[in-house]
């Protein structure tokens, strides 16, 4: 989420995420839409959990209008998979019963920034698939109203009361700012030198001020949809997590150290300034269970049903070559808006290239995963 240097009190830097970060746009070699197989095996291995849950509320609930938001939906084909696996659920359900299915609001949130016309325009496609699925299961073409709805998820995104289910994949751990506490209160220096994100070689104070801003970004996310979700209302969550209580898990670490590993290759030929890679600190957190339960216990209007780490094997196809491009495209498609504000665009190729060098170097010797938290909660 964003890394504009605007100085507050001369000495602190703040960085203005919402209006940064987002996914790269469009449908290039090195936009998000070609680059998201990473998250989509990442949400397919929730994807019965999703389904399920959101049927569930369905059938406890009957209503006329079923009400879905799909927070951080970025753009490209992952968009909206997840909504029609469950209009078709819910729409065989009712198949089954002989019961018309609902009508749907689709509700896709994420910042204003994102590429939201991508999403639209494969809005013909979604619905002739939608169609063809429904003729097949024999229950009745179903009505979809797909809206776009710009903001951010730390903050109300929808009427009281309006919404039975909401799902969150690979976005909470993106947190709303890079956290204050990482420039030394009286320099302004930074205090986590060559590192973009917590490392064995940081300060406590680095792990502490992370936490901190994802449990005020976390407790204000619950707050405000709890306001927006119908009693016996559900949401399934996804981010990156740990699994270690320690604040350090390799498979979290790992790939943010190969990109402080790149930018000092980047350093020694002089393409960029060390101060310029000691000031730049990436707003994100990979939480563990622990830091997740207790966040929903202290807001205190969620019901926690089911909380559990999945492994995802980034080393997929046997190809470390090929493995090793698809993780360099993907974290560059995710990353390449706040770089290119903090860095310039000019030094995105470079560093690239060799992030692609190192993370295949790193799947020739071993097997590269990240830790996934899935999560399902029941408005009380």
């Amino acid at each position: 989420m964003a890394s504009s240097l605007l100085h507050c009190s001369d000495k602190l830097p703040f960085m203005d995420v919402e209006a940064i970060l987002h996914m790269k746009e469009g449908l290039g070699e090195t936009s998000y839409a070609q680059n998201s197989s990473l998250q989509k095996r990442g949400m397919d291995t929730l994807k019965s959990l999703i389904t399920n849950s959101a049927t569930d509320v369905y059938i406890s609930q009957m209503p006329e209008r079923f009400t879905v938001a799909d927070l951080g939906c970025s753009s490209g084909p992952n968009a909206l998979c997840l909504v029609e696996d469950i209009v078709g659920s819910i729409g065989r359900v009712c198949g089954r019963s002989s019961q018309p299915p609902p009508e749907f609001s689709v509700l896709l949130n994420d910042l204003p920034t994102n590429d939201f016309n991508t999403i639209f325009f494969s809005l013909p496609e979604f619905t002739d698939r939608l169609k063809a699925a429904a003729e097949t299961d024999e229950w009745g073409r179903p009505m979809v109203f797909l809206s776009g709805v710009p903001g951010s998820f730390y903050g109300r995104l929808f009427p009281r009361k309006s919404v039975h289910f909401i799902c969150s994949c690979s976005s909470l751990h993106w947190l709303s700012q890079v956290p204050p506490g990482l420039f030394d209160e009286v320099t302004g220096r930074p205090i986590n030198k060559g590192k973009m994100y917590i490392s064995s070689s940081s300060p406590l104070a680095v792990p502490t001020a992370y936490l901190r801003q994802f449990q005020r970004d976390f407790g204000l996310f619950l707050k405000s949809r709890a306001a927006e979700v119908v009693a016996g209302g559900r949401m399934v969550l996804a981010m990156l997590g740990r699994q270690t209580e320690g604040y350090i898990d390799r498979r979290t670490t790992f790939l943010w150290e190969l990109l402080s590993e790149s930018f000092a290759s980047l350093v020694s030929q002089g393409l960029v300034e060390q101060e310029k890679v000691d000031a730049y600190n990436v707003p994100f957190y990979a939480p563990s269970i622990q830091e997740v339960e207790e966040e929903v216990r202290r807001e205190g209007s969620f019901r926690l049903d089911y909380v559990q780490t999945y492994e995802i094997n980034l080393s997929s196809s046997g190809d470390a070559k090929e493995d090793g491009r698809t993780v360099s495209m993907a974290i560059r498609a995710i990353q390449e808006s706040m770089l290119s504000h903090h860095f310039g665009p000019d030094i995105v190729d470079a560093l690239f290239h060799r992030y692609t060098e190192l993370v295949t170097a790193s799947m020739e010797r071993e097997e590269v995963k990240s830790v996934q938290i899935g999560v399902v909660l029941t408005r009380l």
